[in-house]
């Protein structure tokens, strides 16, 4: 079995792109945060800051628990956007990259003479150097090589930062024994529960499970692909297809009352309408959000004639805050809007009683004049409280467009 897979992840990523950018930050355990607030939680964190604990998830006062002397900075995703594609460029002229997973994590297809392991090797030193070229020393990626795209990724986590790991196919399947099942892609906390429900305990129990029993156990074919994955197989991806579109915010605390909830939450529902459209698609419900410091939540959903309406997409926020408890024990904390039911606007027709046909022109304009000199140059008022709150923010599967979904 060849080599087939290069995989490149950058390390502590954000965190390394503000060290990189700021030079007091340099050797410095570093937090990275949503919003500047005593009651978030980091969001990414140095190399330097994780010797003392110090996660993502971690929250602002347990982080300067664990370390006293943490340097807390404000994400700045446009520019962690920007730095993502001249480090594709730099992995580009190395070797093609095949597939983009995240912000901070690609792909490379090995053909030909680099699927021999001194040459793949090789081609990591070489990625490895034009990485800091462009990016500077402080961005530091971790390769694994191996015969398909999911062990690869398993190599890349071996180590960190600034590792290089191969895997071939006789050093299968000893070389995993070492890792736990959610060291594995794709298992997280619930999976592992099911597969302990089905007495696999450890890699070595998954390796040595049969095709139907990983299918029981993951209740889907799923379960075949992931044994056919871990012999070093190459599967084809399953076509994917989008079905939503979401923004999300944790409320600073000046903003953590219901007028300026339903504001922030009105400039997110605006910002996920324009997105809509970018994609040429139609959404036809909708889920709104909001999680209360004590951590409980409020939440709605609607569901209407398919629309990429601002206007309408409006109306049906607001008939769902009218059931929104204006008094609570608890200050709203973070919101969140999902538009789901996502269809291809050229595939349905829209109901003869849609009225927003008559606001595609208004939507046109609005789009185009944000496009050009940015995207809070024309808003409906109801976000006016908002505007210099949700900023860009990063999914973990979705680098954010800095043409359509830039706040400047």
């Amino acid at each position: 079995m060849t080599l087939r897979t290069l995989y490149v992840d950058f390390n502590s990523y954000f965190a390394s792109v503000e060290q990189q950018l700021c030079p007091e930050l340099r050797g410095k355990p570093v937090g990275v945060l949503p919003v500047m607030a005593d009651t978030t939680c980091c969001i990414a964190a140095s190399y330097e800051a994780k010797r003392y604990g110090v996660r993502t998830g971690t929250s602002v006062r347990e982080a300067r628990r664990l370390c006293p002397d943490i340097r807390l900075v404000l994400a700045r995703p446009a520019v962690y956007v920007e730095q993502h594609h001249r480090l594709i460029e730099a992995v580009e002229s190395c070797l093609h990259v095949d597939r983009v997973l995240s912000i901070d994590e690609m792909a490379c297809r090995l053909t030909g003479s680099d699927c021999r392991r001194d040459r793949a090797l090789a081609l990591a030193r070489q990625i490895k150097h034009a990485i800091a070229e462009v990016g500077g020393a402080e961005i530091r990626c971790s390769i694994g090589i191996a015969p398909n795209t999911f062990l690869a990724k398993v190599a890349s986590d071996m180590e960190k930062p600034d590792g290089l790991v191969v895997i071939e196919e006789p050093d299968l399947p000893e070389a995993l024994y070492g890792l736990g099942l959610r060291d594995l892609c794709g298992i997280g906390k619930a999976m592992e529960q099911r597969l302990l429900r089905q007495g696999i305990r450890s890699v070595r129990d998954l390796y040595a499970a049969g095709r139907e029993e990983l299918r029981q156990a993951w209740g889907s074919i799923e379960g075949e692909r992931v044994h056919a994955r871990l012999r070093g197989e190459e599967l084809p991806e399953l076509p994917a297809q989008r079905g939503s579109v979401s923004h999300s915010h944790v409320l600073p605390p000046e903003l953590r009352t219901p007028e300026a909830a339903y504001s922030v939450l009105h400039r997110l529902l605006q910002k996920a309408a324009m997105r809509v459209r970018s994609y040429g698609c139609i959404a036809g419900a909708m889920h709104v959000k909001v999680k209360y410091r004590d951590g409980s939540r409020w939440e709605r959903q609607a569901h209407f004639d398919p629309t990429n309406d601002t206007l309408q997409l409006l109306d049906a926020l607001n008939r769902l805050w009218q059931a929104f408890p204006e008094k609570s024990q608890s200050p709203p904390y973070g919101v969140a809007v999902v538009l789901t039911q996502l269809d291809a606007q050229s595939q349905r027709s829209r109901s003869l009683f849609d009225q927003g046909r008559s606001h595609d022109r208004l939507n046109e304009v609005i789009d185009s004049v944000n496009l050009r000199y940015g995207r809070q140059s024309l808003y409906f008022g109801g976000a006016y409280r908002a505007l210099n709150a949700a900023p860009m923010r990063i999914a973990f599967n979705h680098i954010p467009d800095l043409e359509t979904e830039s706040d400047d």
